[in-house]
């Protein structure tokens, strides 16, 4: 038995897995994509939650499905969709265009980061 406790969320229809790796943005989406997924977008509180459970287990800030668009401080979903849920940290984002990716906190909250730094990778399926 492949031994995935904890590793894997169920949430609606949606599937939350991390292969436990830290990387830059681009190569957490990109192995994402690889996988038939995308990077894990929490949707909603319950979203948000399971996502949370991998970071704790992990005790990481991963990155999340979020980007800031061309308008400073306006963030959009990868697909390009606006967000219609948010988790921001107080006083987040505040990056104006410099932090242009998301990361969550251990504590669940959100935070808009530069895209090089290296983060837990959890996908959605």
């Amino acid at each position: 038995v492949l031994a995935l406790n904890g590793k894997i969320r169920e949430v609606g229809d949606k599937i939350f897995a991390s292969n436990g790796k830290e990387v830059d943005f681009a190569s957490a989406l990109e192995s994402c994509e690889e996988a038939g997924g995308t990077l894990a977008t929490p949707m909603n509180e319950e979203e948000n939650n399971a996502i949370l459970g991998i970071v704790k287990q992990y005790n990481r800030y991963a990155y999340l499905g979020i980007k800031e668009g061309e308008t400073s401080g306006q963030f959009k979903y990868i697909n390009g969709a606006p967000l219609n849920y948010t988790k921001w940290h107080q006083y987040e984002p505040n990056g104006k265009g410099t932090e242009k990716c998301v990361e969550m906190y251990t504590d669940g909250s959100w935070n808009d980061k530069k895209c090089n730094l290296y983060r837990l990778t959890i996908c959605e399926f």
